[in-house]
């Protein structure tokens, strides 16, 4: 069963709903009833020897926990005769018996059913009473791993969670990200690790997901690794702010026989869960332009006290934006180069590439990362990627473990191209990228390498074909009229080749006769007086001579002024779309024309067509 065909057989059951619960209630039943039937589907097989294993141990007056987890083979159990099937042999008594069935199980997993608040929805389904019913829908689906695996099962949850976040007017994007941007992130977070990826090593790695929602990215990054190297043993952490995504995520992880205490819930910026905790792998995407306010005291506090020994050292960003927490949130939990080092890949918004002028949060933090040489890619991906944004988004991959080629260089990629048209649109995502895509920029990455894209058109303007080519090569011939127009996809750059200094120009104060007003008192007095109207900035490349810069660009013009040297300060920006900006000259008025008279041409037959 795909995850479509799952997800409409789940979203039919709320029909039975409707008139009882409002629409953007749906998911407080359909979300914990399924992860229910699937815990449910992956118990029925041992539950004879788990019943039997608990009588016996019991009797014995041992803690039964462990044996039954090996009778499961995985960490939880249910301890109770009854599953969902049996439960609607007795229909007076169904909400007892589920109460009871819930509680039969393990800890770990009940907590997942507190965190959905299932008993509440229960007494309301009893009430209107539909628990029966809806019982029943579920009971009769095979939610089983076998028959639904765990990629189709996470599709499925994030396809229910966005239609019930789109109802409830809450925004989708805060719980999962597309299918395709994980596996381009996996892709380029594993590339380069060699020993990881080869079948036979039984390396043991750790990948940390601070923004975790239903464990889309956790889950993936697993299967990619055992895809390429069965071998290889991935332990998963996490932390998650919302309660409903939590508890799927909690779900997926027990059923995967990952310890669910590496997933824990609470705001991962006021209340880090996971301590001082190192990690090898780290991927998120963390909520776009959302405010820190609610945690700004907690944030402002660590940074206070500890500084550069805590996570928020190198700055802090504006309020109405929190990403950039994030960043620093994961750089904190790299494990240190000598140790084996990190690698950080997370999503973000452009807003990080160039907000805040020099000394700003925003800048410094650009600065600390750049000049501690953490970042190795940005990657710019298509519009319309997302569930609930059309605006830019970027993948950021950062490692304090270079390769000796990358050290001191940070490439930027423009994959703005490499999508395909989704045939239904999702909320706001009408573009998806194919395999091919993926493959594309994992090649541009891993070449390292400068490199354009030729777009050959013909006569008519119309595409014909594209072709990734390395700066230098020779384009392709066009076809008798068209033309071949080349535009750059990826950029190398010197991590310095992003800072600049700020430099404060000043002019003289005059007077009423022109003449230049000098100070009177302590430092100042002698000193010409600077005119605030007058006073500008200059953004001088790290790489130029300020003295040389102000000598040609300044004084030609303003032969009087002057640096006020104190005021200088070092920023960092990254113009992303100025390095892949390629200008395209009007049509000419005599080509505008020529269409103009066509079309009037093709309008004026059209009206006589109708006449007749």
């Amino acid at each position: 069963m795909n995850h479509q065909a799952l997800s409409s057989f789940i979203w039919s059951i709320a029909d039975l709903l409707r008139g009882d619960y409002k629409r953007s209630d749906f998911g407080k039943v359909i979300l914990p009833f399924t992860v229910l039937r699937r815990l449910d589907c992956v118990l029925e097989s041992t539950k004879p020897a788990v019943l039997a294993e608990f009588a016996a141990r019991t009797q014995q007056g041992l803690k039964p926990d462990s044996f039954l987890t090996a009778k499961t083979q995985c960490p939880f159990y249910n301890t109770s005769p009854l599953d969902l099937t049996r439960l609607l042999g007795d229909q007076d008594n169904i909400r007892q018996n589920l109460y009871a069935y819930v509680q039969a199980f393990s800890p770990a997993a009940r907590d997942i059913f507190e965190r959905f608040d299932f008993y509440a929805q229960v007494e309301r389904l009893a009430k209107a009473g539909l628990l029966y019913l809806v019982l029943k829908k579920f009971a009769n689906i095979d939610l089983h791993p076998d028959a639904v695996d765990n990629g189709q099962m996470g599709l499925a949850f994030e396809e229910l969670i966005r239609k019930f976040a789109e109802d409830s007017n809450e925004t989708a994007g805060e719980h999962f990200t597309p299918r395709e941007v994980i596996r381009l992130m996996v892709n380029l977070l594993f590339i380069e690790d060699d020993d990881v990826l080869t079948p036979g090593n039984a390396v043991v790695r750790t990948l940390y997901d601070p923004t975790a929602g239903t464990g889309g990215m956790l889950s993936m990054a697993r299967e990619y690794l055992l895809q390429h190297n069965p071998d290889a043993r991935l332990t998963l952490f996490g932390q998650e702010l919302n309660d409903e995504s939590f508890a799927i995520c909690k779900a997926d992880m027990l059923i995967k026989g990952q310890p669910v205490g590496n997933i824990v819930v609470g705001n991962t910026l006021s209340d880090d869960g996971h301590g001082a905790r190192k990690f090898d792998y780290m991927l998120s995407n963390p909520p776009f332009g959302v405010e820190w306010k609610k945690v700004e005291k907690e944030v402002r506090k660590e940074a206070a006290d500890k500084g550069f020994a805590g996570r928020f050292g190198p700055g802090l960003p504006r309020v109405s934006d929190g990403s950039m927490l994030f960043l620093l949130h994961l750089i904190s939990k790299m494990r240190p180069a000598v140790d084996g080092g990190s690698r950080i890949g997370i999503v973000l918004n452009g807003s990080p590439l160039f907000t805040g002028g020099a000394g700003s949060g925003e800048s410094e933090i650009r600065r600390y990362v750049l000049e501690n040489d953490l970042v190795e890619a940005i990657i710019g991906l298509p519009a319309d990627m997302f569930y609930n944004t059309g605006i830019s988004t970027y993948i950021w991959i950062l490692s304090n473990k270079k390769p000796e080629d990358r050290k001191g260089w940070v490439q930027l990629i423009d994959g703005s191209s490499f999508w395909q048209k989704m045939r239904k649109s999702l909320g706001s995502k009408r573009k998806e990228m194919s395999d091919e895509h993926i493959a594309e920029i994992t090649r541009l990455f891993g070449d390292f390498a400068e490199a354009d894209q030729a777009i050959v058109l013909d006569a008519h303007g119309k595409e014909v074909s594209r072709s990734l080519m390395l700066s230098g090569a020779s384009a392709p011939i066009a076809p008798e009229g068209g033309k071949v127009r080349v535009v750059p996809i990826s950029r190398v750059f010197r991590n310095q080749d992003f800072g600049y200094t700020t430099i404060t120009v000043e002019r003289p104060l005059r007077d009423e006769h022109g003449q230049i007003i000098l100070g009177s008192k302590g430092k100042q007095k002698g000193k010409p007086q600077a005119d605030s109207a007058l006073r500008d900035t200059e953004n001088v490349p790290l790489s130029d001579d300020i003295a040389a810069y102000f000598k040609r660009e300044v004084q030609p013009h303003a032969p009087d002024a002057w640096i006020d040297e104190a005021k200088s300060k070092v920023g960092y920006e990254i113009p992303f779309n100025r390095h892949f900006y390629v200008f395209e000259p009007p049509r000419s008025l005599h080509t505008i024309d020529e269409e103009l008279q066509t079309v009037s041409a093709s309008i004026v037959k059209m009206l006589g067509g109708l006449a007749e």
